[in-house]
């Protein structure tokens, strides 16, 4: 299916473009730890996991129908998010790359977000072994008008 078939596919594609990048080690070696721009840093990224949905205040499941196609995708997407934040507030929301990627719990939210990011993605009709889309990408296509 296409990413536009769902209501709010704009606050999908952020949200994907978060778990992209937080579930792609390689990504996060060369692109966060060696400061490349044009992606944001992992605290940009855990806020485009949150920002639109208020998934750090509820579950996914509202939104079924709405920016997930059903409750597998919902839930994936609450287990990575509540790995994810768990580690922001261990390490604090400004905290450079390698603070999150050397937390012991780190492989663990990446292999979460991995599992999302994968449902997602294959239920958009996308691969999941693509590179991330850089922030630029991401507003191009998500550009209203």
């Amino acid at each position: 299916m296409p990413l536009n078939d769902l209501p709010w596919w704009r606050w999908r594609a952020r949200l994907r473009s978060a778990l992209h990048m937080l579930s792609d080690p390689a990504f996060q070696q060369q692109t966060w730890l060696a400061g490349h721009g044009g992606y944001g840093d992992v605290t940009d990224a855990v806020y485009r996991l949150v920002e639109d949905t208020w998934l750090d205040r509820w579950s996914a499941e509202k939104y079924v129908g709405t920016i997930f196609r059903d409750s597998t995708e919902a839930a994936l997407v609450d287990h990575a998010v509540l790995r994810v934040l768990r580690i922001l507030h261990a390490v604090g929301a400004d905290a450079p790359a390698a603070s999150y990627l050397s937390h012991p719990d780190w492989p663990e939210a990446v292999r979460v977000a991995r599992e999302a990011h994968v449902v997602l993605a294959t239920s958009d009709g996308e691969d999941p072994d693509a590179a991330p889309r850089s922030l630029e990408v991401l507003r191009i296509l998500t550009k209203i008008g």
